[in-house]
């Protein structure tokens, strides 16, 4: 049996200090995850419980790349993400249990076209024009929980072109990890080479062509973003 087109090859993103890379199976992103953010975005974090949305795999992109001003948007956004790569499966998972399926932490940033999440949202459409386009998951090296532990406190900021944009605390989720891999886990089945973006604090804002983008996450290594020229 063949293919009748060439197959693509594996997506993956790079483990830190190695020539070793994590493939990557699905990217799951949390909406909403910082208080802060949910209000900014007009919403009330109260009273919402967690909604997830998902990029393809091939969109991810490496650390220090440049990557194109994306098509059809006027208002490409950064969103600063703690990252978490999958590395046992399951369903059902316990929040009790749930570190335990965690290989690795990595700094991410969501690129967003603002303006067309903006009419999704408006016309009851989902985001996948918005969230899940060519190059819009950046992804900095996993580093394996053994040299960094577990991450659930610490500075998460985003600077652009050496302005601080975004400032929060891991320990503003309002969903932890635990609890976002549990409730992940109750719905579909997580397997090996998953990487959860777990939300964004506040303070998002537009990227112009030019522009180099920074996020910052305590334990990790800053990742670097450059925005070039439309596509």
């Amino acid at each position: 049996m063949g293919y009748v087109v060439e197959p693509q090859a594996q997506p993956s993103v790079a483990v830190a200090e190695t020539e070793d890379r994590f493939p990557v199976r699905r990217i799951f992103c949390v909406g909403r995850n910082y208080a802060a953010h949910a209000r900014e975005m007009g919403r009330d974090p109260d009273r919402e419980a967690p909604f997830f949305f998902t990029k393809p795999a091939d969109a991810v992109v490496m650390d220090k790349s440049t990557i194109p001003y994306p098509p059809e948007t006027e208002n490409l956004h950064y969103e600063a993400e703690l990252v978490v790569a999958i590395g046992t499966g399951g369903t059902t998972i316990s929040e009790d249990t749930a570190l335990d399926h965690v290989w690795g932490y990595a700094a991410g940033n969501d690129l967003t076209r603002r303006d067309l999440q903006a009419v999704a949202k408006e016309m009851g459409r989902p985001w996948d024009w918005a969230k899940g386009f060519d190059n819009s998951a950046v992804i900095g090296p996993v580093h394996p929980v053994s040299s960094v532990g577990h991450l659930s406190e610490g500075a998460i900021t985003l600077a652009v072109n050496g302005t601080l944009k975004q400032e929060g605390d891991l320990a503003e989720m309002i969903w932890s990890v635990p609890e976002v891999i549990a409730i992940l886990s109750r719905t579909l089945t997580l397997r090996p080479g998953d990487l959860i973006m777990t939300g964004t604090p506040a303070g998002v804002g537009a990227l112009v062509p030019g522009d180099t983008c920074v996020v910052s996450i305590a334990g990790l290594p800053d990742l670097t973003t450059t925005i070039g020229e439309r596509g």
